[in-house]
C-alpha cells in the first residue's frame, strides 16, 4: 500500500487496513477450526452429543470472537505506534466488540456450511463476504471517524447499523445453525 503518511490519509486508510486483516483473519480462523473437527469426527460426535445446537453454535461464536479479539489487541497496538493514532479507547472497545461478534456470528453460520464441501476454501468466502460488508462498512467509518478525533456525532448511525447487525443474526443464526447441522 502506497500513500502519503498524511495524519488525514493515515486516519483514512488504517480503518480499512485493519478490519479486513480481521476480517480475513476471521475467515481463516473459523474454516480451519471446523476442518480439523471434521477430520477428527469432532463436529459429528459433538453433533451426537445430548447439547443443544444453539449451545454448541454460541460457544463457537465464543471461541472465534476470543480469537479474533486477541488478534486485534496484537494488531491495533501496532498500528497505533505505526501511524501515531490516538484513539478514545471506551468507543473504540465498543465499535471492536459489535463488529467481533458480527463476524463472529455470520462467520461461525458460514463456515458450518461450507464444511462439508470439497471447495469450502473457496466457499467460505464467497458465502462470507457478501453478507459481512454491511457489518465492515460500520465498522471502517466508525473506526474512521474515532481515528480522525472529529465528527462524532455521526458516529451514532454507524455504531446503531452495527447493532442492528448483531441483534438480527444473534437472533437468525443459531435457528439457522440447527437447519444447516441437520443433515
Amino acid at each position: 500500500i502506497a500513500f502519503d503518511p498524511t495524519p488525514r490519509t493515515i486516519s483514512m486508510v488504517a480503518p480499512g487496513i485493519l478490519w479486513v486483516a480481521l476480517a480475513f483473519g476471521g475467515i481463516l480462523g473459523l474454516s480451519r477450526t471446523f476442518a480439523l473437527e471434521v477430520e477428527n469426527g469432532g463436529f459429528t460426535g459433538t453433533l451426537l452429543s445430548p447439547i443443544a445446537r444453539d449451545a454448541f453454535f454460541l460457544g463457537k461464536v465464543i471461541s472465534s470472537f476470543v480469537f479474533m479479539a486477541l488478534v486485534e489487541l496484537i494488531l491495533v497496538p501496532v498500528m497505533v505506534v505505526l501511524f501515531d493514532l490516538d484513539i478514545p479507547v471506551i468507543l473504540f472497545i465498543l465499535v471492536s466488540s459489535l463488529a467481533l461478534l458480527a463476524v463472529s456470528l455470520v462467520g461461525t453460520l458460514f463456515a458450518a456450511m461450507a464444511i462439508n464441501t470439497r471447495a469450502r476454501e473457496i466457499l467460505m468466502p464467497v458465502l462470507f463476504l457478501p453478507v459481512i460488508i454491511p457489518a465492515l462498512l460500520a465498522s471502517v467509518e466508525c473506526t474512521e471517524i474515532l481515528f480522525a478525533g472529529h465528527g462524532l456525532d455521526n458516529l451514532g448511525k454507524w455504531i446503531g447499523l452495527l447493532g442492528v447487525f448483531d441483534a438480527v443474526y444473534l437472533i437468525a443464526t443459531p435457528l439457522c445453525f440447527g437447519l444447516v447441522v441437520s443433515d
